[in-house]
């Protein structure tokens, strides 16, 4: 009989990045319950083909917290949240190739006009991802005071509350359609295949054989 203790947890994001998550894990055997489909469904947590194997369907902001804790042995996080956070105890041996997009510096295109970014001393930023805002002006010298918000970025320079944002972009529509131009890119985003490092040391036949299982589905596309 499987016990709580025994059982390994698998914290996937909502959302976009779960529709293209849905046939890797297919390939690497994971089918969940019928529920788990069901759009209706208020549960977090669902059973999956395998006996000592759950699903948590949770924010994707939140997945990097829940493996650090140990709440979840194993997840699906995005490479800027493994970075805003840079939890030690969080290991991402696996890229898995989804969730591409970019986290860019936009600002209104009125100002873009007439600034020039390489004479910034100290910049007012809002944005979701404040650690990995000032590490990348504080590595330009520039000091940022960012103010956190966890949506609605792109109207925040029409509104005063700063002038620039930082954010995540895919196709740039958003940005356009609320009069925002990208100002330079700080890194490109996937999401990544997260491990809990202690699970790692005390289950490591399991999640040593859950990595390969992933790096299998991915070959198999």
């Amino acid at each position: 009989m499987t016990t709580a203790n025994d059982t390994l947890r698998f914290a996937v994001p909502r959302g976009r990045i779960l529709e293209e998550l849905m046939p890797l894990m297919e390939r690497a055997g994971i089918r969940p319950e019928a529920s788990f489909d069901d759009k209706h469904e208020r549960k977090l947590e669902f059973e999956t083909n395998i006996p000592n194997l759950t699903i948590l369907r949770v924010r994707s902001f939140d997945i990097a917290t829940f493996v650090a804790f140990g709440a979840a042995q194993l997840g699906v996080a995005g490479s800027d949240v493994i970075s805003e956070f840079d939890y030690p105890e969080v290991y991402a041996p696996l890229d898995l190739d989804i969730g591409h997009c970019r986290m860019v510096v936009a600002e209104q295109e009125e100002f873009r006009q007439k600034d020039n970014p390489r004479q910034w001393s100290h910049v007012r930023v809002a944005t979701k991802y404040p650690e990995i805002t000032r590490r990348h002006f504080a590595a330009r010298g520039v000091q940022a005071e960012c103010v956190k918000l966890n949506g609605a970025m792109e109207v925040a320079p029409s509104l005063g509350l700063c002038r620039r944002i930082v954010d995540l972009v895919s196709t740039g529509s958003t940005l356009k359609a609320n009069g925002l131009v990208e100002v330079e890119e700080i890194a490109h985003v996937s999401s990544k295949l997260v491990v809990n490092r202690a699970a790692m040391k005390t289950r490591s036949a399991e999640i040593h054989g859950w990595i390969a299982r992933f790096e299998e589905a991915l070959n198999a596309a």
